[in-house]
């Protein structure tokens, strides 16, 4: 029986590929996180972690050497997800240091433990759509032979992930293949992404906790929305269907709209759609922005059969629920973000 190591099980695509891993394959699956993190996007699997049905989970920081090659050395893995990070772009800005060590020096750890210990792995280094920042018109769609131009900390050290992964796999002849998933969302998204943060103000104006008032940041940039749950099948299909080394792919969906677009619709959703009102808050403003998010996938199709199933309709929708659910058991105890 196969083994699997997610790193940063407890985020929103790391829950969503163990849900997805466990209903699909018959792996035994490991799961990295950090003492200190939340479980909360795991908490329906703690049951399984406690009885060690399939699922584990392991102790380590991707700024801790030492750590990480003890969990890679304990598990040995078939299959390693790293999807661990300082994901959160404006973040960066006030935290580069931090942003910078933990993605790609966590990544180059993360790395040399398996050229050590597990040099069979088949291995998934998770970059980001944002390595290609700002890009022109007549650039789109976004291929994989973009050129970079990253526009935060957090995607200058997305390049250095980017990077990482395919020097060992043409170093060592490792089985390394690089992703730049563009905007993906659902249940379980971190309020400090637009979207998600438009839904919980949403969720927390209908519960009464806020004045019907959303605050905003550059509603100007265009996107294209895949669904959670459809990236962490296309990770499935990366690493099974006849991976190969060294490869690299962007990956997104098929609904392309603008952040203010995103916010329209989320509000139509809502029975306070007619009194809620939209503020940009300066706070809310990046430096600069990677205003131009639309990907070619065809490379990634073509190897994979992979397309997005669900709709943005959807997505939104569940999005909304999930911070309805949320605002319902846990009221106001939450960071306005």
């Amino acid at each position: 029986m196969a083994t699997a190591l997610i790193t940063g099980i407890t985020g929103m695509v790391g829950s969503h590929l163990a849900d997805y891993l466990l209903e699909k394959t018959d792996w035994n699956l490991f799961g990295l996180l950090r003492w200190r993190s939340s479980l909360e996007n795991i908490s329906h699997l703690l049951e399984r972690a406690n009885q060690n049905d399939r699922l584990t989970l392991v102790y380590g920081d991707l700024r801790d050497t030492i750590s990480i090659d003890k969990v890679i050395r304990q598990v040995k893995p078939d299959y390693l997800f790293h999807l661990a990070a300082q994901s959160f772009p404006k973040t960066s800005f006030d935290a580069p240091i931090d942003t910078l060590d933990t993605n790609i020096q966590g990544t180059n750890r993360v790395l040399e433990a398996v050229r050590i210990h597990s040099p069979h792995a088949i291995v998934h280094v998770c970059s980001s759509s944002e390595v290609f920042g700002r890009v022109p018109k007549e650039k789109l769609p976004i291929d994989e032979d973009c050129s970079f131009h990253p526009a935060s900390p957090y995607a200058i050290s997305k390049v250095g992930t980017d990077l990482i992964g395919r020097f060992y796999a043409e170093a060592y002849g490792m089985t390394v293949m690089t992703t730049r998933m563009f905007t993906h969302t659902g249940p379980r998204r971190g309020d400090v992404f637009a979207e998600s943060s438009f839904a919980k103000q949403i969720a927390l104006a209908e519960a009464g906790f806020i004045p019907p008032v959303i605050k905003v940041g550059n509603l100007k940039s265009l996107r294209t929305i895949a669904d959670v749950r459809d990236a962490v099948r296309a990770y499935y299909l990366l690493v099974t269907k006849n991976p190969q080394a060294g490869s690299y792919y962007n990956i997104g969906g098929q609904f392309s709209a603008e952040v203010g677009e995103i916010l329209d619709f989320l509000i139509d959703l809502s029975p306070l759609k007619d009194i809620l009102e939209v503020q940009v808050d300066p706070a809310r403003l990046r430096p600069i922005d990677a205003d131009l998010q639309v990907p070619n996938v065809e490379r990634f199709r073509q190897h994979t059969g992979w397309q997005p199933l669900i709709p943005f309709g959807k997505t939104m929708i569940d999005l909304l629920d999930y911070w309805r659910e949320r605002v319902n058991t846990q009221g106001n105890k939450f960071l306005l973000r």
